[in-house]
């Protein structure tokens, strides 16, 4: 089942006290950017983070899981998603371990 929109603003609200906090619709889901960085991945209601170590600490027991049925169980599954103060230290601590944004690449005609 695609994520709702309600379900999408309620994470957005639960973020609100970090700056740099952006959603991107990406194939009928969403990429959660935090200052630039992709964070996390919303898809069919659920909350997945990039496993980085800060975040496999803070979700001890969490479980990984995939973006779509099928496919590789690579991302941790938040279950908490109502405790605002639980996943905005997430996010920060994951911040300096989230990769880097690839460059964008220049498209020629």
């Amino acid at each position: 089942m695609p994520t709702s929109k309600e379900f999408l603003k309620f994470l957005s609200d639960q973020l609100s006290s970090l700056d740099g906090i952006s959603c991107r619709m990406m194939m009928g889901e969403y990429l959660i950017y935090y200052r630039g960085k992709i964070a996390a991945y919303v898809c069919d209601g659920r909350l997945l983070v990039k496993p980085v170590p800060s975040a496999i600490k803070m979700l001890p027991g969490a479980e990984y899981d995939a973006i779509y049925e099928g496919g590789k169980k690579k991302l941790l599954r938040v279950d908490d998603v109502d405790n605002k103060e639980l996943l905005t230290k997430l996010f920060t601590a994951m911040y300096d371990e989230l990769p880097e944004p690839k460059p964008k690449k220049k498209k020629e005609l």
